[in-house]
């Protein structure tokens, strides 16, 4: 049994939000449907969530509930697997960096992510990975949400490391390497730290900058001891779970399967476009691994350099039930993590859920308001018939 629920939030800027929830009885949660911004004379509006918005979100609501929060959002919409459109990412490359789109849909909603990924990037003041996204009405076309996704990014990044290593790490997991202390790192560490119970991080970076930044960051974090490393040898050794966040556009070796011990979970984040890998074919071959959507992957993640026909699982497979993760405290297990455009809409969906408890969003401007929807030439010019106008 379902019921519908239609009600209104106060939201400064916009007026009044609109939206439609769809709660099944005995659930206990409310399953969001469409939302849309509305303004004071009706028409739709599309709403705009900037830095300081998101900045606010995690201020107000603390990151270790964020972050929790995302990575139930991931689990709910990679159950659904089966109800979205997929496809690889449209991925434009030049030889400093790539331009990406990442679009998804069900029936419901469309969603797509503009982002890019350019190393070289902090030699001029500007971050390596710059993203925004959209979420759209597929009934109509309306764009209902234009929001940053440069922070929150990181932020799913981190989350949707954490869903696989609960899938995939050995249970009571506490130690975890860090290779690569760039932009990423802190999520990485302080996502597994709150929501997975890791109490040591490791850290290693060939800059021993991006260190100090990290080692400082949390050096504050109550119950989380750090560790500077001299190498990843280093580092990994002993560890449970392996995360590799590393920025260069390059076939690295970061990892090799000589640091490898029984029982690690690996988890692969920086290798995520062609010609750029972290991990020795053979870390594949020894382990286990578990991709996103193995189509992209295959093209762009450390898995580019294996055959075709080499076995990966995809995660959401593991979450419902029809394939096994972790056989055993022995086993070795690898993420292959490219992120995938799902992750995305995901964290658009939790971002418009903070925002509307929050009353946070303004009306981004981007859709004319039409007094008469097939006259875009009076819209634009002023020259609208006076009736119109009164109208």
């Amino acid at each position: 049994m379902s019921f519908i629920a239609v009600f209104m939030l106060n939201i400064p800027a916009l007026s009044v939000h609109s939206c439609r929830f769809a709660l099944t009885a005995g659930a206990g949660q409310w399953d969001i449907g469409r939302c849309r911004a509305v303004h004071p004379t009706g028409v739709a509006m599309t709403t705009l969530l900037t830095t300081h918005d998101v900045a606010r979100i995690v201020e107000t609501l603390g990151l270790p509930e964020v972050l929790s929060r995302m990575v139930g959002n991931l689990e709910a919409d990679f159950r659904r697997w089966g109800e979205f459109e997929k496809s690889a990412r449209l991925a434009s490359h030049s030889e400093v960096g790539v331009i990406e789109l990442m679009p998804v849909s069900d029936a419901r909603e469309y969603s797509f992510k503009y982002v890019n990924g350019h190393p070289r990037n902090t030699r001029e003041g500007l971050p390596t990975v710059m993203a925004f996204g959209v979420l759209a009405d597929v009934d109509t076309g309306m764009p209902t949400l234009f929001s940053e996704l440069t922070l929150t990014t990181a932020i799913r990044t981190a989350a949707t490391s954490v869903m696989a290593a609960r899938l995939l790490a050995r249970p009571f997991s506490r130690t975890m390497a860090l290779i690569g202390n760039g932009a990423q790192s802190e999520f990485q560490a302080l996502a597994f730290h709150h929501l997975l119970g890791i109490e040591e991080v490791r850290l290693y970076d060939v800059d021993p900058r991006a260190t100090d930044k990290l080692a400082r960051h949390l050096a504050t974090v109550p119950g989380l001891r750090v560790v500077r490393c001299a190498s990843t040898a280093e580092a990994v050794r002993g560890a449970d779970i392996v995360t590799t966040v590393t920025a260069d556009k390059a076939n690295a070796t970061i990892l090799t399967a000589g640091m490898l011990e029984p029982g690690m979970h690996v988890n692969a984040v920086g290798g995520d476009c062609p010609g750029k890998t972290e991990l020795e074919a053979a870390v594949l071959e020894r382990g286990r691994v578990f991709v996103e959507f193995e189509p992209q992957t295959r093209i762009e993640g450390d898995l580019q350099q294996m055959p075709a026909d080499f076995a990966v699982t995809e995660l959401w497979r593991v979450l419902d039930g029809s394939a096994p993760g972790r056989s055993g405290p022995e086993e070795v297990t690898v993420f292959d993590s490219v992120g995938f455009a799902l992750e995305d809409y995901s964290a658009l969906r939790l971002l418009r859920e903070c925002a509307g408890e929050l009353g946070l969003g303004r009306d981004a401007g981007l859709i004319p308001d039409l007094a008469d929807p097939k006259d875009l030439y009076g819209h634009l010019t002023g020259t609208l018939p006076a009736a119109v106008r009164a109208a």
